[in-house]
């Protein structure tokens, strides 16, 4: 596959050679059907690691340094992240579509029903969508990130009675 000197659980993970915590394989963790997604609550952190451990899965692994340079200089590690992300998009009725080398985060055909799942106010979706900007960013991936936040910040500003301007902030700092 290639030559790595440096290792972890959230490169061996993403590389598709170990589980997680709760022997799910990251592969088996894209199958899943949107309620599982919703309901499940425990994997959002191994598919979106961050430098910071942790509030609601001791479990879970935190990024090192090593691990961001791994990312950026694999693009395996980074299909595989991309894909964690549009299944992402697909739990909340968006879609990704490439237009002259740009990225474009945009509603799909069912982005009416799927907002009902986590376009309400304090919905725990939204410390996770904070959790997918800051990851991305971290590892590589911050023209996805910025393409996400400006269909969220669409989203935000025709429908800011459903997303805290806290939320809002949390988001916009994200990807700075």
């Amino acid at each position: 596959m290639w030559n790595m000197k440096y290792t972890s659980k959230i490169i061996e993970f993403y590389s598709l050679r170990i589980p997680d915590n709760r022997n799910r394989l990251l592969i088996d963790i894209w199958k899943q059907n949107n309620h599982w997604l919703e309901v499940t609550h425990d994997y959002i952190q191994w598919l979106f690691p961050l430098k910071e451990k942790s509030q609601f899965n001791e479990n879970a692994p935190i990024l090192k340094n090593e691990d961001i340079a791994e990312f950026s200089n694999n693009e395996f590690l980074k299909e595989n992240l991309k894909k964690s992300f549009l299944v992402l998009l697909r739990f909340y009725g968006l879609r990704l579509r490439e237009e002259n080398r740009l990225f474009l985060t945009e509603y799909d055909e069912s982005f009416q029903i799927r907002k009902n799942v986590w376009l309400t106010p304090g919905n725990h979706n939204h410390l996770r969508i904070t959790r997918i900007l800051k990851s991305l960013s971290l590892l590589a991936l911050n023209d996805y990130a910025k393409s996400f936040f400006l269909c969220l910040e669409d989203i935000y500003k025709a429908d800011k009675q459903k997303i805290s301007k806290i939320t809002f902030s949390f988001w916009k700092e994200a990807i700075e």
